[in-house]
């Protein structure tokens, strides 16, 4: 939260002075950038309702809590840069359409450094913040706000352009704008459609099996199983223990995988760790109910 209100408020400094610049100057590639610059310091707002309601706890109807409400946000900063990308490719087609002269071309120049020192500020801090809480929609907003970075490096370019006597890049440099932030809307909506559909990293699958596997006692892993909720982890697992050990034994090293795997992945808010025992004695039938089983296809 404190993240987001940090780079909510050094963006919407920088989008307001660039307004100003836009009106003094009618750049197209500098709106451009400020529609961009005002979608990304709005979407500070879904992102922090969305943290907001998962600090609540579980309870019978939410039994995972409230964590799904930061990919819905995800999904509702995507709709927002897809706007900011057709809007500003529209500016773009009307200034090519009727040609508007540019002036205060310093000014115009002074705003795109500004700007692409505010959002690399910005980008640098919200993907700091994200990787240490594990928020996939908030290190995707760091990257947005990092490319508008880029895009204000390219107003500087089209200033400089017009400077030299070639206005017709202006209006090219908005749309190219646009197109680059198109690009950001599908690197994005691929990272917010996995985290809906519940994917997850196979090296974070495969440390996942691994640290279970080195508890002692532990002959196998199987049926193993991540999930990201929100900013948070939620995983289950088999693991095969000798058959002749009692119950609390069997207990004793599963509580041991639960331990290692909260220590090993700081995300990890529950784990269900099923003892399965060896099947040592060929006339034993250890899962007498194996037809009511999921199996892995990862296992």
């Amino acid at each position: 939260m404190w993240a987001l209100k940090v780079s909510f408020a050094g963006l919407m400094v920088t989008a307001i002075f660039q307004v100003v610049i836009v009106i003094i100057s009618s750049s197209v590639a500098l709106l451009a950038d400020t529609i961009h610059n005002f979608s990304d310091a709005l979407t500070a707002i879904p992102l922090g309702f969305a943290f907001w309601l998962s600090r609540r706890a579980r309870n019978k109807r939410y039994t995972y809590g409230y964590g799904r409400a930061e990919d819905i946000a995800g999904v509702i900063i995507v709709l927002m840069i897809a706007y900011s990308a057709f809007e500003a490719i529209r500016q773009a087609v009307l200034r090519f359409i009727t040609p508007e002269p540019i002036t205060n071309l310093g000014w115009v120049a002074a705003a795109a450094v500004i700007g692409f020192f505010g959002n690399e500020l910005v980008a640098i801090f919200r993907i700091k913040v994200g990787k240490e809480i594990g928020s996939a929609a908030l290190i995707a907003d760091g990257y947005h706000a990092r490319t508008d970075g880029f895009t204000s490096l390219a107003v500087l370019a089209g200033a400089i352009g017009v400077w030299l006597g070639y206005p017709i890049l202006d209006p090219l440099i908005g749309l190219g704008i646009g197109i680059a932030i198109l690009g950001i809307v599908l690197h994005t909506a691929r990272d917010m459609w996995h985290r809906m559909m519940d994917a997850v990293d196979p090296e974070l699958y495969e440390e996942f099996k691994h640290t279970a596997s080195h508890v002692s006692g532990v002959m196998d892993v199987h049926s193993a199983a991540l999930r990201w909720v929100g900013h948070r982890l939620w995983g289950e697992m088999h693991v095969t223990v000798n058959c002749k050990l009692s119950v609390l034994e069997g207990h004793r090293i599963v509580e041991e995988v639960r331990h290692n795997l909260f220590h090993e992945f700081p995300a990890l808010v529950e784990v269900i760790v099923h003892a399965d025992p060896c099947e040592c004695d060929k006339t034993i039938e250890y899962h007498p109910t194996a037809h009511h089983q999921f199996l892995s296809a990862a296992d």
